[in-house]
């Protein structure tokens, strides 16, 4: 019996005591046996709501699932196919240095409060709760950071620098109001006077993913001078700022699907979502990757290894969230779907 066919039995056979989320990076061999497909923040949703699933697989990387094991009820259980389908961006935030930042802000001003990212670790995201903070997608990111103007209090946002930038340039702040906060120097590489100018820091942190360039936009408009560039927020601003559009995954799913028929539309993600979405639209649209930028995390996780999780179910594979970081780590993930 084909991997395909086994899993459809047990799915059979579990019925709604089994959940499996599929992110849209993953590939279509994966994404078939999926009962729910979204973004970090639909998924997020989903898992929370899910009571019936004494199961959940999360076909994703770590941190998704780490998240869908802190909202969930303790007597479900979330395994992941691969373990080692993680974040490099997520390990760009450290909990050691994140303290060790917050200690060195709180010294100069107690006005901050943290935006974490759901691209994070628990632990990260636990101090974040802990500290007043919100959890953010790139598609509620500028809710979030409006949230945190509104109570008068400037935001410190990791571990994205261009999801940081991008989305306070979207509210209309000034380049001179967003500053970049390096961990790895004392006092993140600012000035007492940069520190208290900035409405924002921005970690220096970014996504392997969409680390586009100014040139690929260049050869972009080269090649399709008629086309539609859309590329997602984590983008470095001066790429971003030379596209047609951003947004988050479901967001750039959305513009795809409202474009008029013939248009040709260049991509700046995740490839395996570019390529699905042309396959989708090939009758109406020609969809071309800004480059072809495969999540070798994403691509950890095979039919195989999905099949081999629902027959065993190997204790290695079952996600824990430590207990001293789930409640605070739940706070944060709360107050963010609050304002979703």
């Amino acid at each position: 019996m084909q991997a395909s066919e086994q899993i459809a039995t047990i799915k059979r056979k579990l019925g709604q005591r089994l959940l499996i989320l599929g992110h849209y990076y993953q590939r279509d061999k994966v994404l078939q046996h999926a009962d729910a497909v979204g973004d970090s923040l639909e998924l997020a949703r989903r898992a929370a709501r899910e009571q019936d699933a004494e199961r959940i697989v999360f076909c994703g990387v770590h941190f998704m699932a780490e998240s869908a094991d802190i909202l969930t009820d303790p007597r479900q259980q979330v395994y992941m196919p691969d373990m080692a389908a993680g974040c490099p961006m997520a390990d760009m935030a450290p909990l050691r240095e994140l303290r060790k930042a917050w200690e060195e802000l709180q010294s100069i001003s107690g006005d901050w409060l943290p935006v974490i990212y759901v691209n994070s670790s628990a632990a990260a995201k636990a101090f974040c709760g802990a500290h007043g903070g919100c959890t953010c997608t790139s598609s509620n990111a500028s809710q979030v950071m409006q949230w945190v103007f509104e109570q008068g209090k400037r935001v410190l946002f990791l571990p994205d620098e261009h999801l940081a930038r991008n989305t306070a340039h979207d509210l209309g702040l000034d380049d001179t109001l967003i500053a970049t906060f390096d961990p790895g120097r004392p006092m993140g590489g600012l000035t007492e006077a940069a520190l208290s100018q900035a409405r924002v820091l921005a970690w220096k942190g970014y996504c392997h993913v969409h680390a586009f360039t100014v040139e690929q936009i260049q050869e972009a408009r080269r090649r399709y001078p008629d086309a539609h560039i859309i590329v997602h927020p984590e983008t470095p601003a001066p790429v971003l700022r030379l596209a047609d559009a951003h947004g988050s995954t479901s967001q750039i799913i959305k513009y795809v699907e409202a474009a008029q028929d013939g248009s040709t539309i260049v991509i700046g993600t995740e490839f395996n979502l570019v390529s699905r979405l042309g396959r989708t639209h090939r009758d109406r649209l020609n969809i071309v990757p800004l480059r072809v930028s495969v999540c070798p995390n994403m691509a950890l996780t095979n039919e195989s290894k999905l099949m081999r999780t629902l027959q065993d179910w190997p204790e290695n594979n079952l996600i824990r969230v430590d207990e001293t970081h789930r409640t605070d780590a739940r706070k944060a993930l709360a107050r963010m779907l609050q304002l979703a």
